[in-house]
């Protein structure tokens, strides 16, 4: 059998992520090299032996690998037919280096929470537009990584905020002004004065959904008025603050049930 491989790599406009990379192998083997960024390996089919600082790892099911920059590792298929895996590439803003000697003495954490974060921010981060989302999912993840890393660990670069709820109300005023612009996930931390995981789980925690998901609904809000005074989909896209069409479109059809057009044509008709 001819030895497959698929390759898909990219390095989304997302502050900490160095690359995205999705990979597909039945016979590569990585010879022993090293990273400058951190490696966060997730393995969706099959399962990749690995040697990290002298000693033999692997990555069973449901697990997330976290492989430390600049500590040499290798890899290569445990399994006849290959496997498939999606990897970010972090930068020591999500995860500095006072970690690396917890990452080398246990790479591959068995942790639901993180594993499930991991893949719904490789979903978020395949479709330009959602940025502030997945800045959001990062931030939880990067939380869970150190909690995992130093369980009951307080780090001075995690500074306090303020009460929950009202740090929340805070980001949603902001929220509330940027709608249109948008405002990025550090920026805003650095406007509240709050760490950037607090601020999601204190908004989310306080209103019953995510910042990210509370700003496409106000945008899609503001474009259902847009279409109802007439103006084209793709002039209320770019008034709204959606990325492009398409991006416009996905999200508007999953809220209202219908595409932009469609609802725009039905208060025509009416």
């Amino acid at each position: 059998m001819k030895p497959q491989q698929e390759v898909s790599a990219w390095r989304p406009q997302v502050a900490g992520v160095v690359e995205v990379f999705h990979a597909h192998f039945t016979a590569h083997a990585y010879p022993m090299h090293v990273h400058d960024a951190w490696t966060v390996l997730i393995v969706d089919d099959g399962v990749i032996r690995y040697d990290l600082d002298r000693h033999e790892r692997g990555t069973p099911r449901d697990t997330v690998s976290l492989l430390p920059p600049r500590v040499p590792h290798n890899g290569s298929s445990a399994t006849p037919h290959g496997f498939r895996k999606r990897v970010l590439y972090l930068d020591t803003t999500q995860l500095d280096e006072r970690f690396i000697g917890a990452a080398v003495d246990g790479p591959d954490l068995a942790d639901p929470v993180l594993r499930s974060r991991v893949g719904h921010l490789h979903q978020v981060l395949a479709t330009p537009g959602d940025e502030f989302e997945a800045e959001s999912r990062l931030a939880l993840i990067s939380d869970r990584l150190r909690t995992l890393l130093r369980p009951g660990l307080i780090l001075p670069d995690a500074p306090a905020a303020p009460p929950g709820t009202g740090v929340a109300r805070s980001l949603r005023e902001l929220l509330d002004e940027r709608t249109v612009e948008g405002v990025s996930l550090e920026e805003a931390a650095g406007l509240l004065q709050a760490h950037p995981a607090h601020l999601v789980r204190a908004f989310s925690g306080t209103f019953g959904i995510a910042p990210h998901q509370y700003v496409v609904s106000r945008r899609v809000a503001l474009a259902r008025r847009l279409l109802l005074d007439g103006r084209p989909p793709a002039e209320a896209a770019v008034a709204a603050g959606f990325y492009d069409q398409s991006h416009f479109t996905r999200h508007f059809k999953r809220i209202v049930g219908t595409t932009p057009g469609r609802y725009a044509r039905s208060a025509t008709a009416r």
